[in-house]
């Protein structure tokens, strides 16, 4: 039996993950900047990392982190790396509220062929009011209906997915026969929210289909991620609370007849690193110099789902109730808070640096012993990193701190596969028309 290993991505915004982090010197500046994506991804493959991450918003934010006012369209910017990279996995985030289900499968499909098998779905339903009225609404839909719809999104796009077998392309130039009809399916769905006939344009991908990935851990949330999804990327702030969120969305899986490692539960985490503690913490008082309060505060106003303003930060985390925008950040940033006596401006600071994830701010020693605590005590499967700027920060990581990971046996010296799914552990999954029975 092989040795249990960490799985980790990064979390690519050109303007960097802190608020301020274009900021600092040397620092790319902007998601508009395709050179800065390619030296990101090009540091996460030296680094053997398993994939990098896209993330989305469909509107501007005139006030939000600056990652989040401009940035490329996910499956764009993917299909340019795939050309520029041969092994790290390509995630793209895209909405169920505000697409289609076949024009994603479509999507991701064809990325998924050009790239040989690297593409990943980040599955989302969309949080921000100002996403609703790019797209005709004045409000966003109730969340238990966003994830109803998700759901049978989600379902539909597999369908799809599965439309072509293997093997469908005959390609006989002496008969002429171009595919076997008898293994192109007609989907003919007819749900609450969708009607899609199908079968899709586009053939089954080289790993089966792309990986299905989930943002979020609110109870529907985890109950999508249980159901479908291969890698949970959330916000988790305490091993304890890591640790229950690890076992429940395992055991949805496994109820819904998959195997545990079939998810992997990825928590983002903020590394900041230098070669001894002190020098790591010269470079967080650098960036705390660069918090720009106007957007900390939107920060995290999107994070709660409340406005934030309206509380003072010298006071309690306040008691609110569950947002219909986001949920997850809202339930563990409230619980540390009870848990440590945190006052508000305490979780405002950890926004400003991290976007409120979980942050490892030391030597490499320092960070791996508390991946490594996490990791074996099956709170998590690895991590997504968001280093606070690129490309030095994220080098900084995989320099120092993933050869540390290496020597204690926790991480991979070389890729092993090519796909996604090679680097996850995944099996490539059956298509439901020719399973056996």
């Amino acid at each position: 039996m092989s040795r249990r290993q960490m799985h980790l991505g990064v979390y690519a915004v050109g303007s960097g993950n802190h608020i301020g982090g274009w900021r600092y010197p040397g620092a790319t500046t902007s998601g508009e900047d395709l050179e800065a994506f390619k030296l990101i991804a090009a540091s996460a493959e030296r680094g053997k990392l398993d994939f990098m991450f896209v993330g989305d918003n469909l509107a501007f934010l005139f006030e939000g982190h600056p990652g989040q006012m401009l940035r490329f369209e996910p499956t764009t910017l993917m299909a340019a790396l795939a050309g520029v990279t041969s092994h790290i996995g390509l995630i793209g985030t895209a909405s169920t509220t505000y697409s289609h289900p076949f024009n994603i499968a479509r999507q991701f499909a064809s990325i998924d062929h050009i790239s040989g098998g690297r593409v990943g779905w980040n599955v989302v339903t969309t949080t921000t009011t100002e996403a609703a009225a790019n797209f005709g609404d004045e409000e966003l839909a109730e969340h238990e209906l966003r994830y109803e719809r998700a759901t049978e999104f989600v379902e539909v796009v597999l369908g799809l997915w599965d439309s072509w077998e293997d093997g469908a392309r005959i390609l006989n130039k002496d008969t002429g026969q171009y595919y076997d009809r008898s293994k192109v399916h007609v989907l003919d769905h007819k749900g609450k929210h969708f009607a899609v006939k199908g079968p899709l344009n586009v053939t089954r991908t080289p790993q089966g289909r792309p990986v299905i990935v989930q943002a979020g851990a609110s109870p529907s949330g985890q109950q999508l991620a249980g159901r479908y999804a291969e890698v949970i990327f959330t916000v988790q702030l305490d091993k304890d609370e890591s640790r229950k969120l690890y076992d429940n969305v395992k055991k949805v899986a496994v109820r819904s007849g998959r195997r545990p490692e079939d998810c992997n539960i990825l928590p983002g985490l903020v590394p900041i690193v230098g070669s001894t503690d002190d020098e790591a913490r010269a470079k967080l008082q650098k960036l705390m110099e660069y918090v720009d309060p106007n957007s900390a505060m939107r920060t995290m106003s999107l994070r709660f789902g409340h406005d934030m303003s309206q509380y003072p930060l010298d006071g309690p985390v306040p008691d609110l109730p569950t947002s219909n925008k986001a949920q997850t950040y809202q339930k563990v940033a409230t619980s540390k808070a009870k848990r440590l006596g945190y006052k508000l401006r305490d979780i405002y600071n950890e926004i400003a640096v991290g976007r409120g994830y979980l942050m490892a701010c030391g030597s490499p020693t320092t960070v791996a012993d508390l991946m490594e605590g996490w990791f074996r005590d099956k709170a998590v499967d690895g991590f997504v990193l968001l280093p606070p700027h690129f490309p030095v920060a994220l080098d900084d990581f995989v320099d120092l701190v993933i050869p540390e990971l290496q020597e204690r046996g926790l991480f991979r010296r070389e890729y092993e596969g090519k796909t996604l799914r090679d680097h996850l552990g995944l099996l490539k999954p059956d298509n439901r028309y020719s399973r056996s029975p």
